[in-house]
């Protein structure tokens, strides 16, 4: 993390005098969100970059302790864009699973990654990557949503058999969201 401020710094530091020194708004963002997210993080949840130069490309891995997908290891790829943080991160799940509000494909239902939510809890600039990360890990708990699902099939199979949907939920887990 510190690598990409001191980047920062001597790109700063290198450039003509008479120009101002600016780092984009994203980076400078990034740099104290990502300090943020390290400090506030899920216990079941943890945080990978492929570059650490690189601080807009991030893998989000999360590991449910309880419910359905407990004992799952299940990865977030997460795409911080130069318009951060008018608009919100690209985030798609790369780890195949059954859940109402993750398709088979990777796509998150997630009101916050909105831009324009008809319940008013969508994108705005005041949201940080910590509240992406906290809404992620919900979707394993207290976020999960059977009446608005982005996989109708899945919820349901929920709505008419339980048994049927944590059944294939662990066949899941057992097949694609191993370590």
């Amino acid at each position: 993390m510190i690598t990409l401020s001191q980047r920062l710094k001597r790109k700063n530091q290198n450039e003509d005098t008479s120009t101002p020194n600016r780092a984009p708004i994203r980076d400078r963002l990034l740099v104290k969100e990502a300090q943020e997210m390290s400090q506030l993080l899920p216990v079941s949840c943890s945080i990978h970059y492929t570059n650490e130069n690189d601080l807009s490309k991030f893998t989000l891995i999360v590991q449910p302790t309880e419910g359905y997908w407990e004992g799952g290891t299940f990865r977030f790829d997460i795409n911080v864009t130069e318009e951060y943080n008018m608009v919100p991160p690209i985030v798609k799940c790369s780890t195949k699973l059954w859940h109402p509000n993750i398709s088979e494909n990777g796509e998150v239902c997630l009101s916050l990654l909105r831009r324009h939510s008809v319940d008013g809890m969508g994108w705005s600039p005041i949201r940080r990557l910590n509240d992406v990360v906290w809404g992620l890990h919900a979707l394993f708990t207290d976020l999960l949503n059977f009446e608005d699902p982005l996989n109708v099939e899945a919820a349901d199979q929920f709505r008419h058999s339980k048994e049927d949907f944590k059944l294939k939920v662990m066949e899941y887990v057992a097949n694609y969201a191993r370590e």
